[in-house]
């Protein structure tokens, strides 16, 4: 039977071992729970929806249908990758959806982070479920949910896109194999399934992408400088031998603007946030120390290369007092 909440005495999981038993006690749960029905996948191509679907793959195989949303708020390349790593290599049924124009004008002029959130994750769901009635037998959602979600959700720090905000009409019953697992534990029952080490270790993202990244109302070419200073900075730290090294690091572009020079001439334009952490269980986190001249370089590059942006910030704030994202 599926456990809702992680057992107290719980031993964390750290070896491929512990990580074996996990699996195969998940994968007779998920047996039992969906028997010969089919299951509908919300494949972000993260870590956790993407161990969820190497679980998926080998608890029921066919049964299962991925469905691979881009709603705008994605990294620079990534619904490339996604189809890259489920289509092409791990051979998974994979429905990719272009549905950047529907999110996006349904979250134009909306400022509040909630109601961002609320709509993106609704908006999820809708999609889901008109790409469900076009495959028979659909009778499950499975979401790559996981124990910090759950726990700030029900905390009121976050209303989180897999923790709540479900339509009541939906008719999936839900499938949640990770949620009682902290992320460090994910990426390790990750390895032990043969996930690619891309995939696997690939940096936290959140359900609403570049939404929670992009503060205020989205506008596109906010967006888009987000997408472009966030690729910079993913470049750079892989150049410079920090991918792998810090757990998460991305950059933020809020909603106002400050003066500035560019070819001689006065240019009001955004900053752009650069934010880089270091945790475990992502319930606390310390902040990284970049290198003065990588940092700088850093910001000669976006102040050059990404049209609107005049000024870069760093953010030093551990967690508490701040959250990892900004939304």
């Amino acid at each position: 039977m599926a456990l809702d909440r992680r057992p107290e005495d719980m031993v964390r999981i750290t070896t491929p071992e512990l990580a074996q038993a996990f699996i195969d006690e998940q994968i007779e749960v998920i047996r039992e729970q969906v028997g010969d029905k089919k299951v509908l996948l919300a494949l972000s191509g993260g870590v956790d929806s993407s161990v969820v679907a190497a679980l998926l793959i080998k608890a029921i195989g066919k049964q299962l249908t991925c469905v691979h949303v881009n709603h705008g708020l994605l990294r620079k390349g990534e619904p490339e990758q996604v189809i890259e790593v489920f289509r092409n290599r791990m051979d998974a049924n994979l429905v990719y959806v272009d549905a950047v124009d529907r999110f996006l004008d349904k979250l134009a002029g909306v400022d509040d982070p909630e109601k961002k959130r609320m709509i993106i994750g609704n908006e999820f769901i809708e999609v889901f479920a008109e790409e469900a009635r076009k495959l028979d037998g659909i009778e499950f959602l499975a979401q790559g949910t996981i124990w910090p979600d759950i726990l700030e959700s029900e905390e009121g720090i976050k209303a989180h896109h897999n923790a709540g905000g479900l339509p009541e009409d939906m008719n999936f019953e839900l499938v949640e194999p990770v949620r009682i697992l902290f992320k460090d534990e994910v990426r390790v029952v990750g390895d032990q399934l043969g996930l690619p080490h891309e995939m696997n270790y690939r940096q936290p993202f959140p359900g609403p992408g570049l939404g929670v990244r992009c503060p205020g109302a989205i506008t596109r070419d906010r967006l888009e400088a987000v997408r472009e200073s966030d690729a910079i900075l993913r470049e750079e730290f892989a150049k410079n031998g920090l991918e792998g090294k810090v757990w998460q690091y991305f950059t933020v572009v809020p909603d106002f603007k400050s003066t500035g020079i560019k070819d001689g001439k006065r240019a009001f334009e955004w900053c752009c946030i650069v934010r880089a952490i270091n945790t475990t269980d992502v319930m606390t986190c310390t902040v990284e120390n970049i290198p003065y001249e990588l940092m700088c370089h850093i910001t000669d590059r976006i102040t050059h290369e990404v049209p609107g942006i005049n000024r870069v910030l760093y953010d030093f704030t551990p967690k508490p007092t701040g959250t990892v994202e900004f939304e």
